[in-house]
């Protein structure tokens, strides 16, 4: 099974400041863990920068162009409470939504089964024309539309267990039915969206969140009998996770108590769906994560289950 990784450098000069969760050495941590031996069968490639064109498919075009203008030369730009951008933040932010592209067409020409990015900033709370949340433009939704645009794939899921939920993605997608939304993620929590009640216009948003204490049981239980059925019947032609690291016991940000196994037994879950209809062509896309053993713990586990380990 030929795994892709997908990253760049580029993506550690986005700086929100000294102190701040989402920050370069979560890469770093990441990169060194996929160093090791045991992934030298990894086909590793440099996320080119998405273009415009491909960003605007998830975003209107001012918000595009607003983001651009608010990156500094120099200093720092808040945009929110929590989402700061540097001189690096817009090239990084680049890199990121051009890897996730990139990794579409890796997993949909074949050259490879399915596909990792290693990047930041991550995106799934950024809505239409909102960037919130330590994010800019949202790699998945922006992946979801090239695939269905560069590649003619009809239908795409998106399975996203970031502990937060993914306002961002459901926003885009709330009022398409050719695209499968299914979170869990700790509720009460920000960014306070996520109730079994929000199902979209076409009932395609799946959202199964789970309380603070929850362990690797409860998630397992959530994905079975609520998001897992929804992904089969859904018959997807390509599958995307939003996959942020969070939910992990060690995580500061966050209250539920997973482990690195229960990330790989959701990988080879959604390995075991995607490969009824889409032939296994799965794209995985960093989020969160923000304790650096329990983040390069979990990423392991993935990527080693995406290769058929």
């Amino acid at each position: 099974m030929r795994t892709a990784l997908i990253t760049h450098e580029a993506c550690f000069g986005h700086d929100m400041g000294e102190h701040h969760p989402e920050r370069p050495q979560r890469l770093q941590a990441i990169g060194a863990a996929l160093a090791a031996e045991e992934f030298k069968e990894l086909v590793r490639i440099e996320a080119p920068e998405a273009d415009d064109a491909a960003i605007e498919r998830a975003h209107p075009r001012d918000y595009v162009q607003a983001i651009r203008h608010a990156a500094p030369k120099v200093g720092r730009v808040r945009l929110d409470a929590d989402t700061v951008m540097s001189p690096g933040t817009l090239g990084a932010a680049l890199r990121a939504a051009g890897g996730a592209i990139r990794a579409v067409d890796e997993v949909m020409s074949g050259r490879a089964v399915n596909a990792f990015v290693a990047a930041r900033p991550p995106g799934h709370h950024a809505e239409r024309a909102t960037p919130m949340g330590f994010c800019f433009f949202n790699n998945v939704a922006i992946a979801a539309r090239h695939a269905q645009k560069a590649h003619g794939v009809e239908r795409v899921a998106i399975m996203d267990f970031d502990v937060h939920h993914g306002n961002g993605t459901q926003d885009i997608f709330w009022s398409d039915p050719t695209v499968l939304y299914c979170s869990t993620h700790e509720m009460p929590l920000y960014p306070g969206t996520g109730e079994e009640s929000e199902r979209g216009e076409f009932d395609q948003i799946v959202n199964a969140p789970l309380r603070a204490g929850d362990d690797g049981a409860v998630f397992r239980e959530a994905l079975s009998e609520v998001v897992l059925p929804r992904i089969r019947a859904f018959r997807p032609d390509i599958v995307l996770i939003s996959a942020g690291f969070d939910a992990h016991w060690r995580d500061p940000l966050a209250n539920l108590k997973l482990k690195a196994e229960d990330y790989a037994w959701a990988t080879a879950k959604l390995i075991e769906a995607a490969e009824e209809s889409a032939m296994g062509r799965i794209v995985s896309v960093l989020e969160g994560g923000y304790d650096l053993v329990a983040l390069a713990e979990s990423s392991t586990a993935h990527v080693r289950t995406l290769m058929g380990r």
